[in-house]
């Protein structure tokens, strides 16, 4: 094609036509120009297409992984929550001196701690190439909420409760109690005299302060989940 013009031009240029061969070389370049900018607007289609597929498929493995941690969090929301209704059930029997064998089943239940860990791994792949892969800017920030905010309330207060666990309640537990089975038994040596200590009962409810923080941000985080879902479920539309 190049030989063909250039083949033009010297003809022109032979036959003496200087004003047809400047109209012929700007035509010439007005051509390849276009040619240049409809080329660009290809690869630029291509591209586009090329993000939007990444966007969609990064934002399906997301959705999944919000997908898992509801669940998990569903489940962990429910343990609290029992947590903290088992609670009240041995303070009420304490304050009413009734000190029969469903303490200790009871105790069990509250003297624990949970662990939970949220499936990310689509969300670290979508920082690496970078979040404003998101067409959308509500869903980055709302991404950046629940990954970066809400998930690091939720394993504060999680960790609230494990530690202590391990610094208040396994002191106690080494010299009050004789029996412990994980969720299954905690048995006091002496559970009337063990109940009836104030640093017991405060040591109780401090507990079940603990749990009600791991109820109001699992809500929150489940709230979030449920709100980026959405947005995903709207833009796929």
């Amino acid at each position: 094609m190049l030989k063909f013009f250039r083949h033009i031009r010297q003809n022109l240029l032979a036959e003496n036509k200087t004003g047809k061969y400047l109209k012929y070389a700007i035509g010439e370049i007005v051509l390849v120009v276009i040619g240049i900018l409809i080329a660009l607007q290809i690869n630029n289609w291509n591209d586009h297409r090329k993000t939007q597929k990444y966007e969609q498929e990064i934002l399906s493995l997301i959705n999944q992984n919000l997908k898992s941690d509801s669940i998990a969090l569903s489940i962990e929301l429910q343990k609290a929550k029992d947590a903290i209704l088992t609670t009240d059930l041995i303070l009420e029997q304490v304050s009413n001196d009734k000190y029969n064998d469903s303490l200790k089943h009871w105790l069990a239940k509250i003297i624990c701690f949970e662990r939970f860990r949220a499936k990310s791994s689509a969300f670290e792949v979508l920082k690496a190439k970078g979040i404003e892969t998101i067409s959308e800017n509500t869903i980055q920030q709302e991404l950046i909420a629940y990954y970066d905010e809400s998930l690091y309330n939720v394993y504060q207060a999680m960790e609230d409760v494990e530690s202590a666990f391990n610094l208040d309640w396994v002191p106690i537990l080494k010299s009050d109690f004789k029996d412990f089975q994980w969720r299954v038994s905690c048995e006091p040596i002496d559970s009337k005299a063990f109940f009836t200590k104030p640093s017991t009962i405060t040591q109780i409810k401090l507990f079940n302060d603990n749990r009600k923080g791991n109820v109001r941000h699992i809500e929150s985080a489940l709230i979030k989940i449920t709100e980026i879902r959405h947005l995903i479920k709207v833009l796929n539309k």
